[in-house]
């Protein structure tokens, strides 16, 4: 026999072979389908790019009513209104401005709106060296106290950056430090976590994200 005999030989054999192994998994797959779980897709809430808060500037921006802003519409001009306490030293708010509650730093230590509020002109705010800062101008305000925050949000490590970070490819939209966090009880309440990727190969019983949208 030729060796060219030979080969011709062999190389019949193994595709006689590997149709069989082909028509046998062909008909054991149609025998037992498999029973794929379908995967949920994401729910659109944890897509928002909407800001949790709106800040002034937001509202200047979108052309909208600014009244409560407009602090001498009630308080007098050059008479700082007076800021009370009760017995535990907590502020009171006055029912004026019942929709405030305060909570800002650990045990409500920071719980003087002068703080923060320019009591000689309560059209803007003042930082901590004493000068004056618009509602605009969010971030000046509170590195003047939480100076590592602010280096990090001016860096795009802190807070929520949106669009490019390539400016020459486009802008970049930055939240301001309201826009995430209530001045006056900054604190950021839990929320619900974004569910984990799905493995393109889980584990038996499921499918891909691409079999599940179908």
């Amino acid at each position: 026999m030729s060796k060219n005999t030979v080969t011709q030989y062999w190389l019949g054999a193994l595709t006689v072979v590997f149709l069989g192994l082909g028509g046998f998994f062909i008909v054991t797959s149609a025998a037992h389908p498999a029973t794929g779980k379908k995967i949920p897709l994401v729910d659109v809430k944890f897509l928002d790019r909407t800001a949790s808060r709106r800040t002034y500037a937001d509202l200047v921006k979108a052309g909208e009513d600014l009244s409560d802003y407009d602090c001498y519409g009630c308080h007098e001009k050059g008479k700082p209104p007076p800021i009370r306490y009760d017995a535990d030293h907590k502020i009171i708010v006055p029912k004026e401005h019942s929709d405030v509650v305060m909570g800002h730093g650990s045990h409500d230590r920071n719980n003087l709106c002068y703080n923060c509020h320019n009591e000689q002109n309560l059209l803007t705010l003042q930082v901590r060296d004493g000068h004056e800062v618009g509602f605009d101008n969010i971030p000046q305000l509170c590195g003047s106290c939480h100076g590592p925050n602010l280096r990090d949000w001016e860096a795009g490590a802190h807070g929520r950056t949106s669009g490019y970070w390539n400016h020459s490819l486009g802008a970049a939209d930055r939240l301001s430090c309201a826009n995430c966090h209530n001045p006056h009880a900054p604190r950021i309440p839990t929320r619900e976590s974004a569910p984990a990727p799905h493995s393109l190969h889980g584990p038996a019983g499921t499918t891909t994200p691409h079999e599940s949208t179908h």
